[in-house]
C-alpha cells in the first residue's frame, strides 16, 4: 500500500513539474512573440538612425529588407529557448537545433531577397559600387541572377545542414544534360536571344519601340522574353528569340520629331500673295523656339489636281509625343491665320466638267 502511495507521489510530483516547465516555455514564447514588433522597432530605429548619416542608399534598402525577417526572427527565437526550456530527449533538442538554424539561413536569404528586388531604386550607386556603368536594361537581368544564386546558395548550405549529400544529384545533371538541353531547346534559344539584346543594347528599360509585331513602351526584360506596355495600356510579352531576330524602331532615341505636309491652296490666288504667304509661314517656323532651326522647308513645290501644293518640313525639338502634337497644333493654327491675313484659300476638292459643244435648251409651243 505504501508503494503504490509512493509512486501516485512521484507520478503527481512528475506531472506537476512537466506542466510547470510547459507553461514557463508558453510564458517564454509569448513573451517573445508579443513584443517581437517593439524588439524590431527598436533594432531598427537605432540602424535607420545610422545609416541616415551616410550618403549611400545601399544601406537603408538593406537594413529595409530585413525588416521582415528580423520580426519573424524573434517569434522563431521564442519557440526555440521555449522548446529548449522543456526536459526535452537529445535527439529532440538536436532536431531542434537544426530546424532553428534552418529558420535562420532562410531568414538571411530573405533579407538579401527582398534587397534584390529593390536594385532600381538605386540609381547611379551600383554604378559606382562597382565601377563600371550599368544599362537599365541590365538590372532586371542581374536582379534575376542574384535571386537564383541566393536560392541554390540557400539550398546548398541547407542541404549541407540535414547531412544531404548534393554532389550525386550533381553528378545526375551531367548524365541528364543531353535531355534537358533537347527539352529546353526552345527555352536556350530565347535565352541567347536575351543575351543578344542585353549585349546590342537595342533599347532599355521604358523606351518606346516599334517592331513588326508590336508597338509600344519597354517595361522588362528577362531570360525568356520582354514585356512591352502598348499605347492601349495592353501587355504583350515576346519571346526573346524572336525579337532578337526582329528590326527594331527605337523612337526614344530620335533627337527630333519631323513634320511633314503638303498644303494645297487654290490656282487664283495671286502670285504676290502666295509669296508672301511662305515668307511669314518660314519667318514663324524659324523664330518659334519649339522648332528645330537646321532643317527648315517652306516652298511651293508642285501642281496638284486641285490646287497648288505648298512643301511643308521641319522638325520640332521634343520627341514626347504628347508635346508634339501640342506644338504640331500651334503651328497649324498659326498657319492658317497667316493664309487668312493674306487673303490665301485652302484649296478644295473639286471637278471641272467642260462640253466640247454648247447646251442648247428648246421649248415646244
Amino acid at each position: 500500500m505504501e508503494i503504490l502511495q509512493t509512486m501516485r507521489y512521484y507520478l503527481y510530483m512528475i506531472d506537476t513539474l512537466f506542466i510547470y516547465n510547459l507553461l514557463i516555455a508558453l510564458a517564454i514564447f509569448a513573451f517573445f512573440w508579443l513584443l517581437r514588433k517593439v524588439f524590431t522597432n527598436l533594432i531598427f530605429k537605432y540602424l535607420l538612425s545610422f545609416a541616415q548619416k551616410t550618403k549611400s542608399n545601399l544601406d537603408n534598402l538593406l537594413i529595409m529588407g530585413f525588416r521582415r525577417p528580423i520580426e519573424i526572427f524573434f517569434t522563431v527565437l521564442g519557440l526555440y529557448l521555449a522548446l529548449n526550456y522543456l526536459p526535452l530527449s537529445l535527439e529532440v533538442n538536436l532536431f531542434i537545433a537544426k530546424c532553428f538554424r534552418t529558420v535562420i539561413i532562410i531568414l538571411l536569404t530573405a533579407g538579401f531577397y527582398n534587397l534584390a528586388n529593390n536594385f532600381r531604386n538605386l540609381d547611379g550607386e551600383i554604378e559606382q559600387l562597382l565601377g563600371i556603368k550599368i544599362d537599365k536594361i541590365l538590372l532586371p537581368v542581374l536582379t534575376k541572377t542574384i535571386k537564383i544564386v541566393l536560392v541554390a546558395l540557400a539550398i546548398t548550405i541547407i542541404a549541407q545542414e540535414w547531412a544531404y549529400r548534393i554532389d550525386g544529384f550533381i553528378a545526375g545533371l551531367g548524365l541528364g544534360g543531353l535531355a534537358v538541353s533537347l527539352a529546353a531547346k526552345d527555352a536556350l534559344t530565347n535565352i541567347f536571344g536575351g543575351l543578344v539584346i542585353i549585349t546590342d543594347k537595342p533599347f532599355s528599360i521604358g523606351d518606346w519601340i516599334m517592331t513588326p509585331s508590336v508597338e509600344g513602351t519597354v517595361v522588362d526584360i528577362n531570360f525568356r522574353s520582354t514585356k512591352i506596355r502598348t499605347f492601349a495600356d495592353a501587355l504583350v510579352t515576346i519571346p526573346n528569340a524572336t525579337l532578337a531576330n526582329e528590326s527594331i524602331t527605337n523612337w526614344s532615341k530620335m533627337g527630333k520629331r519631323r513634320i511633314t505636309f503638303k498644303l494645297p491652296i487654290m490656282y487664283n490666288t495671286p502670285r504676290e500673295r502666295i509669296v508672301d504667304c511662305l515668307r511669314d509661314i518660314r519667318s514663324m517656323l524659324e523664330n518659334d523656339p519649339e522648332i528645330h532651326k537646321d532643317t527648315i522647308f517652306v516652298r511651293l513645290d508642285s501642281f496638284g489636281d486641285n490646287g497648288l501644293l505648298i512643301f511643308m518640313y521641319f522638325f520640332t525639338n521634343t520627341t514626347n509625343w504628347g508635346k508634339f502634337l501640342e506644338v504640331k497644333e500651334d503651328i497649324n493654327l498659326r498657319i492658317m491665320e497667316i493664309m487668312e491675313k493674306h487673303g490665301v484659300k485652302f484649296a478644295l476638292p473639286s471637278t471641272s466638267i467642260y462640253f466640247e459643244n454648247e447646251l442648247t435648251t428648246s421649248s415646244k409651243m
